[in-house]
């Protein structure tokens, strides 16, 4: 995976495609599993799969949710809406809440990979979250400023 030093618009609309998709899937994948009980289990395996399937797709969405907010709130920084420290004070990324592995367990392979790729999907987030946010605390100390400032004046003589 490439490192990169700084967010861009060009990255935050790929992640923001990329996030559309996964939450159109995602958004399919739990509406369909709620339609009909599934004739090959017993009354309480298809009641434990149905609780595994709304929890965990309550979990899932509400991570997609999270990321989308997340993605949206960079492209309105990118747009002029939003300010740095607007984004920095209301903008961050919530802590995931992984998946339950005895509920996932339950679930059919197709289901269980497409929370896993959103799990990832949110750890990618997670860590240019935390870099632009280390990288703007760094840049937004008015002693840092004062220093280059200092250095600049100081370079040219």
């Amino acid at each position: 995976m490439n490192r990169t030093t700084s967010l861009s618009q060009p990255i935050i609309e790929a992640l923001y495609s990329e996030a559309l998709v996964l939450a159109d899937e995602v958004r399919a994948v739990f509406a369909q599993g709620t339609l009909e009980p599934d004739a090959s289990l017993t009354r309480h395996d298809d009641a434990m799969t149905r609780l595994a399937l709304s929890t965990e797709g309550l979990k899932t969405t509400t991570r997609m949710m999270h990321i989308l907010a997340w993605l949206l709130n960079q492209r309105a920084f990118f747009a002029g809406e939003l300010s740095a420290k607007q984004v920095r004070l209301h903008g961050t990324l919530p802590a995931d809440r992984p998946a339950d592995m005895d509920q996932i367990a339950r679930l059919e392979p197709e289901t269980r990979e497409l929370i896993a790729e959103t799990e990832r999907l949110h750890r990618r987030i997670a860590r240019l979250d935390s870099a632009w946010r280390q990288n703007f605390d760094m840049g937004a100390s008015p002693a840092r400023a004062f220093q280059e400032r200092i250095g600049r004046e100081l370079g040219g003589l």
